[in-house]
């Protein structure tokens, strides 16, 4: 007679690749907001936003008072706040030393990126959102209190171009988050970039010919701003695509590759 040997059937567990995408991204969303830092960092857009615009409203000449005006000056502080916002939520994994735990339940390090990411940008297209709605507040309270016409000069098109430019913004904190996986490193590494290099490339551009005309094509800074002008042409848009493929993806793939082989502790 032959023996049979019996093997215990082992219960499948499921991987932690089969964790939604969806799931995760509404915990990094949550995680975005549950310190007091992270939440005084989401409370400052709002803050910072009706600041702006009733400093608009108060010394502003009545004559700026329009749509534009409101916007692109409540958008400023934005262009600062947000990249932040995406360099602490890439680095909190090593800076608050949560990443053993967060990449043990999400082994798929690209993965828990992406729905970073994608937070991180969701924020952003919401905060731009409510940038642009105090504008129009702004736009509708101005012109009543100092008796002058209200003028609407953001057309649908250069909103849709506000939104692209603070994303970039927001997308070189994601980068830089990448790179140095810590958050005082990068945000450092932030204001170097956003502040001295485009200092250092302007005073090139403005005393060195060899280099005038190729600043728009290495600056990220100044390639963005014609999207906040709402005067894009071809070759702006072509500037704005070359300065993104060098400053933001290939970084960001170099940084990918630095993640994966990052040490947790």
């Amino acid at each position: 007679m032959t023996a049979i040997a019996l093997h215990p059937v082992r219960e499948r567990r499921p991987g932690a690749h089969q964790v939604p995408l969806l799931r995760v991204i509404r915990v990094e969303l949550r995680k975005m907001f549950d310190t007091r830092s992270g939440f005084w960092l989401m409370a400052s857009i709002a803050i910072a936003a009706v600041l702006t615009t009733v400093a608009m409203i108060l010394f502003a000449p009545a004559e700026q008072l329009t749509y534009y005006a409101f916007a692109k000056a409540i958008g400023f502080p934005m262009t600062v706040i947000l990249p932040m916002i995406a360099v602490l939520s890439i680095t909190g994994e090593w800076s608050q030393r949560t990443g053993l735990t967060t990449f043990t339940l999400v082994p798929h390090r690209n993965r828990v990126i992406l729905a970073k990411v994608i937070a991180s940008v969701t924020v952003g297209v919401a905060s731009m959102l409510f940038a642009l709605a105090i504008g129009v507040l702004g736009n509708l309270v101005g012109p009543a209190i100092t008796g002058t016409d209200r003028v609407w000069n953001v057309s649908f098109g250069h909103g849709v171009s506000i939104v692209l430019g603070s994303l970039i913004s927001l997308l070189t904190g994601t980068v830089l988050g990448l790179l140095f996986r810590s958050s005082p490193v990068a945000l450092v590494a932030y204001f170097v970039y956003s502040l001295l290099i485009p200092t250092v490339f302007g005073l090139l551009a403005a005393n060195q010919d060899w280099f005038r005309d190729l600043h728009p094509w290495v600056d990220l800074n100044d390639a963005q701003a014609p999207l906040f002008d709402g005067s894009v042409t071809g070759d702006q848009w072509a500037h704005v695509g070359v300065t993104v493929a060098a400053w933001v993806l290939l970084p960001a793939l170099a940084g990918l590759g630095l993640v994966k082989k990052s040490e947790l502790k």
